[in-house]
């Protein structure tokens, strides 16, 4: 393939494989650099609009057989505070879908992934790390483990919230720890989620526990890291049972079913998502808590808009990496980037704070969404994606 169609793809992680089939399925010929990546111990809630897109690189199907879906997200207020307002569901048939999204283990969707890039045309996977990245007004390039250097019209940063790529292209990053780290698993319980997934916000942050195939869950715990480091320590049988009594019981007895797994968190903010022959997507771009599934959701809409956007310009036989491209892409994830990394800033720090005007506000919010359907309903669809089921106009 000529090499002005062609793209260097830098991270094997979610976002990197999905970009890889995507930018493939577009007509271009990627290379996809890194080493296979894993997270026992991790699930991923992917939402419809994201299925959607999915679909298109064959891999919604799979994810549905092996998932479990999404069908009702509850919000719990277990701060203590004098302003809590009482649980909030949030059901998807009231927006037309059968399900917000699925989930689905994280190294399931990525063994998916792999498998589908095996078979498909016009990639190919080397299996090493890249280093010294040169970008340059008409080409880019990148040194590859056992395989020199690699040239092509445009790289895409997939390379987590530490990018080699964003640094060498002078991309300015805020990356700042948060005061709390995230604990995983996979438990089974007694009672039925009925697919439903919930989430208690509690002061450190919430607890939630996401549905999964069968009487089985995954947590997703974020804590002050003292109590982060305590819970981590803790036997299986006693840590199944600190979930339970932090989650009141809902589910009834619960046990360690799977891989545990504990990190620390950071917010990553970026000053643009593009420079010169270089597009970054996933946390490359952004990162944040993990509250709500936003961040994975959020990497494979950079990886949609971007990928469209050079299916339209070889459409017309333009350089996949020009400078007008990179900027459309970059102007494009603006405001859903900025939009959800302060959603979901304000929510955590709403909830490390006990502050009363912090707790009057999401108790108020809490209370509007219960309370008055339309708003609701737009929220419910605007947390899936950025004007999802509006009419194009």
């Amino acid at each position: 393939m000529s090499s002005s169609r062609t793209a260097i793809v830098v991270g094997r992680g979610v976002a990197g494989m999905v970009a890889a089939l995507a930018l493939a399925n577009s007509g271009i010929g990627v290379t996809l650099v890194g080493r296979a990546a894993t997270e026992p111990g991790r699930t991923v809630a992917l939402f419809a609009p994201v299925l959607q897109f999915l679909s298109e690189l064959g891999a919604s199907k799979a994810i549905r057989t092996r998932g479990a879906p999404l069908r009702v997200l509850r919000i719990i207020d277990d701060t203590g505070s004098i302003f809590s307002w009482g649980p909030l569901s949030f059901d998807a048939r009231e927006i037309g879908l059968e399900a917000f999204g699925w989930n689905i283990a994280a190294d399931e969707l990525s063994a998916l992934l792999g498998e589908i890039i095996e078979g498909a045309p016009g990639i190919e996977v080397v299996e090493g790390f890249a280093s010294e990245p040169l970008f340059a007004e008409q080409r880019a390039s990148i040194l590859v483990d056992g395989r020199g250097r690699v040239e092509a019209a445009l790289i895409v940063g997939a390379d987590g919230q530490h990018s080699l790529l964003r640094r060498s292209a002078g991309i300015v990053a805020r990356v700042e720890k948060l005061p709390q780290c995230a604990l995983t698993a996979t438990l089974a319980h007694e009672v039925p989620h009925e697919d439903a997934s919930t989430e208690f916000q509690a002061r450190g942050g919430p607890c939630t526990l996401v549905p999964l195939a069968g009487s089985i869950s995954s947590l997703v715990w974020m804590a002050p890291r003292a109590e982060a480091d305590r819970l981590h320590a803790l036997s299986d049988d006693a840590f199944g049972e600190a979930v339970e009594l932090r989650v009141h019981s809902i589910l009834g007895k619960m046990r360690v079913a799977g891989p545990r797994a504990f990190f620390p968190l950071s917010s990553v903010e970026v000053e643009r998502f593009s420079a010169t022959r270089l597009a970054l997507v996933g946390e490359a771009a952004h990162a944040f808590a993990p509250i709500g599934a936003q961040g994975l959701n959020l990497g494979l809409r950079d990886v949609e808009s971007l990928a469209r956007r050079l299916k339209r310009t070889l459409a017309i036989g333009a350089d996949i990496g020009a400078p007008r491209v990179l900027e459309d892409y970059d102007r494009a994830r603006r405001f859903d980037i900025a939009s959800r990394s302060a959603a979901v800033g304000m929510m955590n720090n709403s909830l490390l704070s006990a502050f009363w005007p912090f707790d009057l506000g999401r108790g108020a919010s809490m209370a509007a969404l219960d309370l008055v359907g339309p708003l609701r309903r737009f929220v419910m669809r605007e947390g899936l994606a950025p004007g999802f089921g509006r009419s194009p106009s």
